[in-house]
């Protein structure tokens, strides 16, 4: 099977500090790699450079685009890499204001995102941005409302289904669950396992919650001071981890 995603000896640098280096995995289609460590461990860093926010200094980063077959995203032009962010992948921020319009109302957010694809009969993408906002337990009454009017979590919702509904080939996720309460941590773990399961997602997700990786992630990525110390099937790393630093997190250790 041709990897969806080839991540070759990827490094980044900031002046003297080492942000990530020698970086090395592939991501097969309808997989999730899960990324952890410690704040500074340089998983953010890794995913800003996968997701073409980062320019790296080194590496390549091989993507099987559609229409063309793999693709450098590292070396394409920059109108072609924001094309390629508007439609075939996906960003899902921490902190979900800064992946949704907040001017903009909630299934104009949504609406956005399928008028990247081509979208344009005004009745049909409002049905869409209806389904959606229900599949991400956000009530149809409130589409013309803005996301300021939300909650935290409820942003964090319509923000999936912003990104998700156009059925990426590929999401990037940094923190997902990030600042919220456990509560609304478990309630969007739930419906982002749905969704990932029901759409066969690929996707990459940072977190420094073992539990979020135990719950959507395939295989598992541990970063320290800008190395990857190990990697594996999830469950074989968390129930077997073979690094000192790893056995530190599993543990809980190490504060995360």
């Amino acid at each position: 099977m041709t990897p969806l995603l080839s991540v070759k000896n990827i490094e980044k640098r900031y002046g003297a500090r080492i942000g990530c280096t020698g970086v090395n995995f592939d991501l097969f289609p309808g997989e999730v790699m899960g990324i952890v460590g410690e704040s500074g461990s340089g998983k953010s860093t890794l995913l800003n450079c996968l997701a073409g926010h980062l320019a790296p200094d080194q590496g390549s980063v091989t993507y099987d685009r559609t229409s063309t077959g793999p693709v450098d995203t590292v070396t394409m032009a920059e109108a072609e890499r924001r094309m390629l962010s508007r439609t075939e992948w996906a960003f899902v921020h921490q902190n979900p204001r800064d992946g949704l319009r907040m001017g903009v109302s909630a299934g104009g957010n949504v609406g956005e995102r399928l008028m990247a694809v081509g979208a344009r009969h005004y009745g049909n993408i409002r049905e869409t941005s209806t389904d959606w906002l229900g599949r991400v337990e956000i009530a149809d009454s409130r589409i013309d409302d803005r996301p300021s009017a939300f909650s935290g979590g409820m942003q964090q919702r319509l923000q999936i289904a912003r990104n998700l509904v156009t059925g990426p080939r590929l999401v990037f996720m940094d923190e997902p669950t990030g600042g919220l309460d456990v509560s609304v941590q478990a309630r969007l773990l739930d419906l982002l396992r749905g969704l990932v399961r029901e759409m066969g997602l690929s996707a990459i997700i940072v977190t420094h919650d073992l539990a979020v990786v135990r719950l959507l992630a395939d295989r598992l990525m541990v970063m320290k001071d800008g190395n990857v110390i190990e990697q594996g099937l999830t469950d074989q790393v968390l129930d077997d981890p073979q690094a000192a630093y790893t056995q530190l997190l599993v543990s809980s250790v190490l504060q995360v």
